[in-house]
């Protein structure tokens, strides 16, 4: 299946520049294509991940994707969604971030022939503003700029000559891609239609009408309830491990509606249509069973930090639902119990009555304890307790890090070995 027809299937495609002109060229040849992305953190999150996935099929159908990351761009601004002027960073912050962001996409996307990733600041720092004011500035028109949606909704509040720039540099990108490169395609979220075709009518300006350039979008992602995709109570999930575990990440996937998953399927994996649909039966014959949910974050979480972490992930769902923590890592300890209640204890071994009243305070009393630890309700590292004059020894399991403590079916709390 063309790539095209296959990025329709699958909800993927916004609004294309010329149709049929791209799928005649993706159909007879390989295509270089682009994505950017400024450097304006050190980590994307998913709701950045949604363009570069488009990208990955592409590599996968034989085209080849180039990343561009936004060394120049990035100390700009982009006006794009936003409803106030960005921050401007350091170039010490920008380069710091473009390494975050380069280690990223060589996990997405590999190291082989078949991928290249650029930064603009290596093309745009070297126009001095003479030369971009003669030899850019003259080809495009203010009326037509402030006719695109990224500067027209900023309009009432107010945007800098700087941001206003913006989709000029963007157009110098795709031009200076697309000679040095033959790249042909950009693609982008949504919010980047405008500063996608002011690129294509820059080539067509100075290359020629029938110069082959084109641009794609991707829509803006909605979730069921009308919110917008990738956020959630405790902000964003991002693809660094540091700043949302692995676990936490299948989690975010697993725990997916009903009425999303099949729509996050089709965008996020890999998956046949075939086997895509097969799971879409699924949610409507047996959703308890929650397969397409499972498959999901699976494919997901592999694709973005590899099979060991889903291994990981799924240790931690089996040993939180079903209390069997012993054989957990320190590490996977340190990921599934990161949202739970907590306390640094010493090594020192004592009484299992003090140790969970004056040690951790997970018991508001001595008599509460004695008869929580009596009555069998009291798990220890995940074995019961039910003797009052039994010891804890926090340096007995998990390399000496952690004690875990359960009481009743769900309630969990994580002593810190210091």
């Amino acid at each position: 299946m063309n790539i095209i027809d296959d990025l329709k299937w699958r909800g993927a495609i916004n609004q294309q520049t010329d149709e049929a002109g791209l799928k005649e060229l993706t159909e007879n040849q390989s295509v270089s294509l682009y994505c950017g992305i400024d450097p304006t953190g050190d980590s994307m999150h998913i709701g950045h991940l949604i363009p570069f996935m488009i990208l990955k099929r592409f590599q996968l159908a034989g085209h080849h994707p180039y990343v561009v990351v936004g060394g120049g761009t990035g100390a700009i601004g982009d006006p794009s969604g936003k409803n106030s002027e960005r921050k401007l960073q350091t170039m010490d912050q920008v380069k710091h971030n473009q390494d975050g962001l380069n280690a990223q996409m060589h996990k997405l996307f590999g190291s082989d022939e078949n991928f290249s990733i650029v930064n603009n600041y290596d093309w745009l720092s070297k126009i001095s503003l003479l030369d971009f004011l003669r030899d850019y500035g003259k080809l495009f028109s203010v009326n037509t700029m402030l006719n695109k949606e990224v500067v027209a909704s900023r309009l009432e509040v107010g945007i800098s000559y700087t941001e206003f720039t913006y989709q000029i540099l963007q157009s110098i990108d795709f031009l200076h891609l697309y000679r040095a490169e033959h790249v042909q395609l950009q693609i982008g979220g949504a919010d980047q239609w405008g500063n996608i075709t002011a690129g294509t009518d820059l080539i067509h300006r100075l290359e020629g009408n029938d110069a082959k350039a084109y641009g794609l979008t991707i829509p803006l992602l909605l979730k069921a309830d009308g919110t917008k995709f990738g956020k959630t109570a405790g902000g964003a999930v991002w693809l660094n491990p540091e700043r949302t575990s692995p676990y936490e990440f299948y989690q975010f996937w697993i725990n997916q509606d009903d009425r999303d998953v099949v729509k996050y399927l089709k965008y996020f994996t890999f998956l046949s249509h075939e086997e895509i649909d097969r799971l879409a039966e699924t949610v409507k014959t047996a959703p308890e069973k929650r397969e397409a949910q499972r498959r999901l974050a699976e494919e997901v979480t592999e694709f973005v930090h590899g099979k060991e972490a889903v291994v990981e992930a799924e240790n931690i769902t089996k040993a939180l639902f079903t209390g069997d923590v012993q054989n957990l890592t320190a590490d996977e300890i340190e990921q599934g119990f990161k949202g739970v209640p907590s306390a640094d204890v010493t090594a020192e071994k004592q009484n299992i009555i003090l140790w969970l009243v004056d040690a951790t305070k997970f018991e508001p009393s001595r008599r509460q304890a004695r008869e929580d630890v009596k009555n069998g309700a009291i798990r220890i590292n995940g074995e019961k307790v039910t003797d009052v004059d039994a010891e804890i020894d926090p340096s007995a399991a998990f390399n000496g890090k952690f004690v875990i403590v359960r009481r009743g079916k769900k309630r969990y709390f994580l002593a810190r070995v210091k």
